[in-house]
């Protein structure tokens, strides 16, 4: 088969045969490697060992966060799409300049969140799990997951997105941030998720789990399991804390 000719069939459908298609891709591959090389950049600017990588830091001594370049990518990216609307092949070069600015901008979250440079502290992690999370939902997206068919009657519509949300809404409730956002495009998650323990101190193990109970045990074991797994992958991905946190080194204001 001719490789112009070769196309990948899901959902019953042709995938990349659109413009669209192919831009969303684009835009996710561009914020994956733009995430990617921005990471190993921060992480060979800290090895003593790397006094050859080009570090941030003006000879002025101004630290300019690569979140600044980021925004102004997206910005730029988006201006241009919106005012000109181009044709292929310029709404791919676009999606792939707003997907590295999307990169750039999720690898400082944590900035946003904190409004503090604590990329390298135990804060910091927020901004690997707010990347992984805008990939995941992308990438669900982009594959067309979705929790509902096109050709559903009006109630097959209504009565599948009530059975979606009352299911998030379980998730929700046992505390599994995770689960719940997957769980809207994906129900098979959200069905998972819903059966299985809740997490320690979220509302429904405070409702149904007593204090000192078999479940609230098991439930502890299952979430300390879980987080030293995922902190695994967040040092994996974006290095381990380094630094003290500098909320929790801030003299508290007197009463």
């Amino acid at each position: 088969m001719p490789l112009a000719e070769f196309t990948l069939e899901i959902s019953g459908g042709s995938f990349l045969d659109s413009e669209a298609q192919r831009a969303g891709l684009l835009l996710l591959a561009g914020m994956l490697v733009s995430f990617g090389f921005i990471r190993m950049s921060t992480r060979l600017m800290r090895s003593p060992k790397v006094t050859w990588w080009p570090g941030s830091v003006t000879p002025g001594g101004l630290h300019i966060h690569h979140l600044v370049f980021g925004i102004v990518l997206m910005m730029l990216a988006g201006f241009l799409q919106f005012a000109i609307l181009p044709g292929s092949p310029w709404i791919e070069i676009l999606a792939v300049a707003f997907g590295i600015g999307v990169g750039l901008t999720l690898d400082e979250f944590a900035l946003w969140l904190y409004l503090e440079d604590v990329y390298w502290s135990e804060e910091g992690r927020r901004s690997v799990d707010a990347f992984i999370f805008a990939a995941i939902i992308a990438g669900l997206f982009l594959m067309g997951f979705v929790p509902v068919a096109g050709e559903d009657s009006v109630v097959g519509v209504v009565a599948s997105l009530a059975t979606v949300l009352v299911l998030c809404l379980v998730v929700a409730s046992k505390g599994k941030v995770w689960s719940t956002a997957t769980g809207i495009l994906v129900p098979l998650v959200a069905v998972v998720a819903a059966i299985r323990l809740a997490r320690p101190g979220s509302a429904w193990a405070r409702r149904f789990y007593k204090p000192g109970s078999r479940k609230l045990a098991r439930a502890e074991q299952r979430a300390a399991r879980h987080d030293r797994r995922w902190q695994w992958l967040q040092n994996l991905i974006g290095g381990a804390p380094s630094k003290p946190s500098p909320r929790a080194q801030r003299p508290e204001p007197p009463k």
